[in-house]
C-alpha cells in the first residue's frame, strides 16, 4: 500500500473474487457464472444503432428497465431500484442502515463482502455462527436491534431458510432494515417477495449475474418498500447518479422480455444439479442439500486444498476457502452435463492416484 492510504483503510482486508485465470482454457466451475449465453433477445438488443449512442449518458433513473422489472414481479415502480451488481446495493445498504450506532449481524460463513462492507463502513457487526449442520440458527436474528444481512440461499452451503423464518426476524426486528440476498434464488429455496406487503423494513436483493446469464453486465436490482429505495436512491446519486451503462439497461430489459429463456435454463441447472449430486455421491463424496446453481462438497478420501490444486493441473477450476471451518469443502459451481462429466473422469482419475 502507499504512504497516502489513510490509517482507518490500512488494515482492510478486500474481498477476493473467483480466479479469471488466462494461462490455460479451464473447465470453469469457480465462480458461479451460468453455464449458458445470453438470450437471443438480449443479443439483439446490443446492436450497432444503440453503440453508436454511446456518447451519451444513460438514463439514471433507469425507467424502461425499472418499469418492466415492477411489472414482472408484481411491485410498484416506485419499489425497485437499479444497481450495477448486487454488490453496489449491499455497499448503498451497509452505507445507508449501518454505522456506529446501528450494527449489522450476518453469518460467520457466508458471502464474504458482507465483512469487507462492514470493516469499510466501521459498522459494529457480529459473525453469527452457523450450526453445525451448516444451517443458519435463527435465534442468533431475533431483537437483535441490528441491520440484518442473510444471503438466502446461502452462500458457499446452498442451504436455504423459509419464508416463515424470515418473517419471524422481520417481525421481530421492526425497527431495523432485513436485508434478504436473494443471488441464488432462482436456481430453488422459496422468496420472500410476498413478505414485502406485511414488512416495510424488508430489503430484497437480487442480481442478473447468476440465472440471467448476465455476470459480465454488472447488473442488479432491490424491491423493498418505497421509503428504503428512496434511502438508496439518496446515496446513489450522491455517488454516481450514472452507474448503469447504455447497454446493460438494453440487456437488462431485453432480459425481463425474454424470461421463459431464462426459466429454462434455471430449470436446466436445477436437473444437472440433482445429477451431480448422485455423481458425487458415487464417488464417496458429501455434500450439503443445495438449492443453488452449485454444491458444497468434500471427501474423506482428499483434503480440499489437494483437490482444488490436482483439479486446477488438471484444467478444471473450482473454489477452495481457507476458513478452517470449511477448508475440507470445495464449492463447484454447476455447469453443463458435458462440463460435469470433465469434472467428474478428471475426479476418478485423481482418486486413483490418491
Amino acid at each position: 500500500m502507499s504512504k497516502f492510504l489513510i490509517d482507518k483503510y490500512q488494515k482492510l482486508e478486500a474481498y477476493t473474487p473467483g480466479e479469471q485465470p488466462r494461462d490455460m482454457k479451464y473447465v470453469k466451475l469457480n465462480t458461479n457464472e451460468s453455464p449458458y449465453p445470453a438470450s437471443p433477445k438480449v443479443v439483439e438488443s446490443i446492436c450497432a444503432q444503440e453503440i453508436e449512442k454511446l456518447n451519451l449518458y444513460p438514463d439514471p433513473e433507469c425507467k424502461e428497465l425499472k418499469l418492466k422489472l415492477a411489472e414482472y414481479y408484481g411491485v410498484g415502480y416506485e419499489n425497485v431500484f437499479i444497481s450495477n451488481g448486487s454488490d453496489e446495493i449491499l455497499s448503498f445498504a451497509f452505507m445507508a442502515f449501518c454505522g456506529e450506532q446501528t450494527g449489522a449481524v450476518f453469518p460467520d460463513i457466508s458471502y464474504g463482502f458482507y465483512k469487507v462492507y462492514g470493516d469499510l463502513y466501521n459498522v459494529d457487526y457480529i459473525q453469527a455462527p452457523l450450526k453445525d449442520n451448516f444451517t443458519i440458527d435463527v435465534n442468533d436474528y431475533l431483537n437483535v436491534n441490528k441491520t440484518v444481512v442473510i444471503a438466502n440461499p446461502n452462500a458457499p452451503t446452498g442451504l436455504s431458510l423459509s419464508v416463515d423464518d424470515i418473517e419471524k426476524i422481520l417481525k421481530s426486528n421492526p425497527g431495523n432494515v432485513v436485508i434478504i440476498d436473494e443471488a441464488y434464488i432462482d436456481f430453488g429455496g422459496q422468496t420472500c417477495l410476498p413478505l414485502l406487503k406485511k414488512y416495510d423494513n424488508l430489503l430484497i436483493v437480487r442480481t442478473y449475474s447468476k440465472s440471467r446469464s448476465m455476470a459480465g453486465a454488472r447488473l442488479g436490482f432491490a424491491i423493498s418498500s418505497k421509503a428504503i429505495i428512496n434511502d438508496l436512491n439518496r446515496i446513489k446519486y450522491s455517488t454516481n447518479p450514472y452507474n448503469i451503462n447504455r447497454l446493460t439497461l438494453l440487456a437488462g430489459a431485453a432480459a425481463i422480455d425474454d424470461s421463459d429463456y431464462y426459466k429454462n435454463c434455471c430449470k436446466t441447472v436445477a436437473e444437472t444439479r440433482e445429477y451431480s449430486k448422485r455423481r458425487l455421491s458415487e464417488l464417496g463424496f458429501e455434500y450439503l442439500d443445495s438449492y443453488a446453481n452449485f454444491i458444497f462438497a468434500r471427501s474423506d478420501k482428499i483434503s480440499g486444498e489437494d483437490y482444488y490444486i490436482k483439479l486446477k493441473a488438471n484444467g478444471v477450476l473450482l473454489r477452495h476457502f481457507s476458513d478452517p471451518k470449511i477448508t475440507d469443502y470445495v464449492r463447484i459451481t454447476v455447469g453443463t452435463k458435458e462440463q460435469m462429466d470433465i469434472l467428474f473422469d478428471v475426479t476418478k482419475k485423481i482418486l486413483s492416484e490418491v
